[in-house]
Protein backbone atom coordinates (compact mmCIF):
# COMPACT_ATOMS: atom_id res chain seq x y z
CA UNK A 1 0.00 0.00 0.00
CA UNK A 2 1.26 3.46 -0.43
CA UNK A 3 -0.02 7.13 0.65
CA UNK A 4 0.86 10.71 -0.12
CA UNK A 5 0.53 14.16 2.08
CA UNK A 6 -0.06 17.44 1.11
CA UNK A 7 0.74 20.41 2.85
CA UNK A 8 -0.71 23.64 2.27
CA UNK A 9 -0.71 26.85 4.46
CA UNK A 10 -3.47 29.15 3.56
CA UNK A 11 -3.85 32.51 4.98
CA UNK A 12 -7.11 32.93 6.63
CA UNK A 13 -8.48 31.45 9.75
CA UNK A 14 -9.44 27.62 10.75
CA UNK A 15 -13.06 28.03 10.32
CA UNK A 16 -13.05 29.93 6.97
CA UNK A 17 -10.87 27.23 5.57
CA UNK A 18 -12.70 24.16 7.23
CA UNK A 19 -15.93 25.88 5.82
CA UNK A 20 -14.47 25.67 2.38
CA UNK A 21 -13.03 21.96 2.88
CA UNK A 22 -16.77 20.58 4.15
CA UNK A 23 -19.94 22.68 2.87
CA UNK A 24 -21.13 21.10 -0.49
CA UNK A 25 -21.83 25.05 -1.89
CA UNK A 26 -17.78 25.58 -1.06
CA UNK A 27 -16.31 22.20 -2.08
CA UNK A 28 -17.77 22.89 -5.42
CA UNK A 29 -15.12 25.98 -6.56
CA UNK A 30 -12.23 23.62 -6.21
CA UNK A 31 -13.10 19.93 -6.31
CA UNK A 32 -11.23 18.26 -9.38
CA UNK A 33 -8.45 18.76 -11.19
CA UNK A 34 -7.79 21.95 -13.44
CA UNK A 35 -10.03 21.40 -16.48
CA UNK A 36 -12.47 18.95 -15.16
CA UNK A 37 -16.22 19.49 -14.37
CA UNK A 38 -18.17 18.27 -12.15
CA UNK A 39 -22.01 17.69 -13.31
CA UNK A 40 -22.76 15.45 -10.46
CA UNK A 41 -21.71 15.29 -7.00
CA UNK A 42 -23.78 14.60 -3.35
CA UNK A 43 -20.76 15.95 -0.65
CA UNK A 44 -21.26 17.22 2.81
CA UNK A 45 -17.74 16.52 4.27
CA UNK A 46 -19.46 18.48 7.21
CA UNK A 47 -21.34 15.56 8.63
CA UNK A 48 -20.70 11.62 8.60
CA UNK A 49 -22.27 9.45 5.39
CA UNK A 50 -22.36 8.86 2.37
CA UNK A 51 -20.55 10.58 -0.92
CA UNK A 52 -19.68 10.67 -4.45
CA UNK A 53 -18.77 12.78 -7.31
CA UNK A 54 -18.85 12.61 -11.09
CA UNK A 55 -15.82 14.44 -13.02
CA UNK A 56 -16.10 14.94 -16.25
CA UNK A 57 -12.51 15.48 -18.73
CA UNK A 58 -12.33 17.49 -21.65
CA UNK A 59 -11.84 14.29 -23.86
CA UNK A 60 -14.95 13.46 -22.52
CA UNK A 61 -14.40 10.94 -20.18
CA UNK A 62 -15.81 10.25 -17.03
CA UNK A 63 -14.65 9.80 -13.30
CA UNK A 64 -16.89 8.67 -10.38
CA UNK A 65 -15.86 8.31 -7.45
CA UNK A 66 -17.71 7.93 -3.78
CA UNK A 67 -17.27 7.02 -0.25
CA UNK A 68 -18.38 7.54 3.42
CA UNK A 69 -17.59 10.34 4.82
CA UNK A 70 -16.12 8.67 8.42
CA UNK A 71 -14.91 11.39 10.83
CA UNK A 72 -15.82 14.21 11.19
CA UNK A 73 -13.93 16.87 14.06
CA UNK A 74 -15.03 20.93 13.30
CA UNK A 75 -13.33 22.93 12.38
CA UNK A 76 -10.09 20.58 12.81
CA UNK A 77 -10.39 17.52 10.48
CA UNK A 78 -12.49 15.63 8.06
CA UNK A 79 -11.99 11.40 7.13
CA UNK A 80 -13.61 10.11 4.11
CA UNK A 81 -13.17 6.74 2.37
CA UNK A 82 -12.43 6.73 -1.56
CA UNK A 83 -13.31 4.22 -3.89
CA UNK A 84 -13.06 4.68 -7.73
CA UNK A 85 -15.47 3.18 -10.00
CA UNK A 86 -14.93 1.37 -12.89
CA UNK A 87 -17.13 1.61 -16.49
CA UNK A 88 -19.66 -0.86 -15.81
CA UNK A 89 -20.45 0.95 -11.61
CA UNK A 90 -18.30 -1.31 -9.94
CA UNK A 91 -16.17 0.45 -7.06
CA UNK A 92 -12.96 -0.96 -6.39
CA UNK A 93 -10.28 -0.49 -4.18
CA UNK A 94 -10.71 1.90 -1.45
CA UNK A 95 -8.49 4.26 0.25
CA UNK A 96 -8.71 6.79 2.90
CA UNK A 97 -8.30 10.68 2.84
CA UNK A 98 -8.10 12.40 6.04
CA UNK A 99 -7.70 16.65 5.50
CA UNK A 100 -6.24 18.09 9.08
CA UNK A 101 -6.27 22.15 9.62
CA UNK A 102 -3.87 23.22 12.22
CA UNK A 103 -4.19 27.09 13.18
CA UNK A 104 -0.63 28.50 12.82
CA UNK A 105 -1.61 32.66 13.87
CA UNK A 106 -4.11 33.63 11.91
CA UNK A 107 -2.95 31.47 9.16
CA UNK A 108 -4.04 27.63 8.62
CA UNK A 109 -2.03 24.66 8.14
CA UNK A 110 -3.62 22.19 5.66
CA UNK A 111 -2.64 18.33 5.55
CA UNK A 112 -4.28 15.88 3.24
CA UNK A 113 -3.33 12.55 3.99
CA UNK A 114 -4.45 9.91 1.09
CA UNK A 115 -3.47 6.62 2.45
CA UNK A 116 -4.11 2.97 2.27
CA UNK A 117 -3.36 3.27 -2.17
CA UNK A 118 -2.82 0.41 -4.18
CA UNK A 119 0.73 1.06 -5.06
CA UNK A 120 2.95 3.75 -6.18
CA UNK A 121 1.07 4.47 -9.60
CA UNK A 122 -1.59 5.32 -8.10
CA UNK A 123 -0.06 7.54 -5.18
CA UNK A 124 1.50 9.13 -8.05
CA UNK A 125 -1.47 9.72 -10.08
CA UNK A 126 -3.53 11.00 -7.16
CA UNK A 127 -0.81 13.46 -5.89
CA UNK A 128 -1.26 14.61 -9.49
CA UNK A 129 -4.73 15.41 -9.07
CA UNK A 130 -4.74 16.41 -5.14
CA UNK A 131 -2.30 19.12 -6.61
CA UNK A 132 -4.13 20.06 -9.16
CA UNK A 133 -7.53 20.41 -6.94
CA UNK A 134 -5.54 22.33 -3.89
CA UNK A 135 -4.09 25.06 -7.15
CA UNK A 136 -7.54 25.72 -7.17
CA UNK A 137 -8.40 26.18 -3.35
CA UNK A 138 -5.65 28.59 -3.36
CA UNK A 139 -6.79 30.46 -5.77
CA UNK A 140 -9.94 31.13 -3.65
CA UNK A 141 -7.84 31.06 -0.47
CA UNK A 142 -4.79 32.41 -0.76
CA UNK A 143 -1.32 30.46 0.48
CA UNK A 144 0.44 31.54 2.69
CA UNK A 145 4.51 32.66 0.84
Amino acid sequence: MAEIIITRVFRAGLDHVFDYISKPEHILEWWGPEGMTVPMMKMDFGKQGPWMSEMHAPDGRIFKVSGEVTAVDPPKSVGFTWGWHDDSGQRGHESHVLIELEATGDMTRFTLTHSGLADQASADSHNDGWTSSLGKLEKIIPAAL
